[in-house]
């Protein structure tokens, strides 16, 4: 087949293209806030109070509230402005959902598109290192860590295969939804043996898939990342069962136990 300009190489981060530097610090900022518990679920925020915590300008928090709100973190109030929004575990279940669909079509339409050897070499290189991190018996947080970069990584350049910035954005909204990305439930469990086989189970998806998409089957490579999200529900549920876990995870305060009975 004819080769494809490599696409992986413009793997970037979102947050270097977005607005200027004041702005990010506002959102970021905001979001320590919201994710630490600082702010709670309900709370309303004025733009004049949040600009002086972050001694930062009006105009920038305006502007990080409203991309929060498009990341679902922050909800309109009819009253005006913004209120913290609460999420229940159906929410963060439909989330993730949305995420694994978006992907399986990133997958689909990079097997049939044809990728690169370049992108491929790419992504083979990035599970090699995920096997590494994997390897080991007495694995802890630092190899937690590891694992979570990279595990990124490949699910960023495989946003980027198929060549399609439309995609990619869309793929970017649907990973940025409170709880749905990837490794969203992962920090919790680095402590937790049963964690790491479902990590094993994860990376055989990744080399599935990147085998999938090399040899151009398209519904092969979909189903398989569709599947792939599912991780994410068992992570979920593994969490929200367990109070410690529970209370290593970021923005923990925003969700709404179903607690069993």
């Amino acid at each position: 087949m004819t080769e494809r300009t490599p696409t992986v190489v413009r793997v970037e981060s979102n947050k270097t293209k977005s607005g200027g530097a004041q702005t990010i610090a506002a959102e970021l900022g905001l979001r320590e806030l919201i994710l630490s518990g600082e702010l709670t679920p309900g709370a309303r925020l004025s733009e004049p109070s949040v600009a002086e915590r972050l001694g930062i300008s009006r105009t920038p928090i305006r502007a990080a509230m409203a991309r929060l709100e498009d990341e679902g973190l922050l909800e309109l109030i009819p009253s005006g402005g913004y209120a913290v929004k609460a999420f229940t575990e159906a929410d963060i279940r439909d989330s993730i959902e949305v995420r694994g669909t978006m992907e399986g079509l990133a997958a689909r339409m990079a097997a049939e598109r044809g990728v690169s050897s370049t992108d491929l070499d790419a992504m083979r290189d990035c599970l090699n290192d995920i096997d590494k991190a994997l390897k080991g018996r007495d694995k802890g947080v630092a190899d937690l860590s590891r694992y979570i970069e990279l595990n990124d990584r490949f699910h960023r350049m495989l946003h980027c295969l198929p060549g399609s910035p439309v995609l990619e954005r869309q793929i970017a909204r649907a990973t940025n939804l409170p709880f749905a990305s990837p490794n969203g439930f992962l920090q919790a469990q680095a402590e937790d043996e049963t964690a790491w086989v479902s990590l094993t189970v994860a990376q055989d998806q990744h080399w599935m898939v990147l085998t999938a998409i090399e040899n151009r089957e398209g519904a092969r490579a979909e189903a398989i990342m569709r599947e792939h999200a599912r991780i994410a529900f068992r992570n979920m549920q593994l969490v929200l069962r367990n109070q410690h876990m529970f209370e290593q995870l970021p923005g923990a305060r925003l969700i709404r136990r179903r607690m069993p009975r």
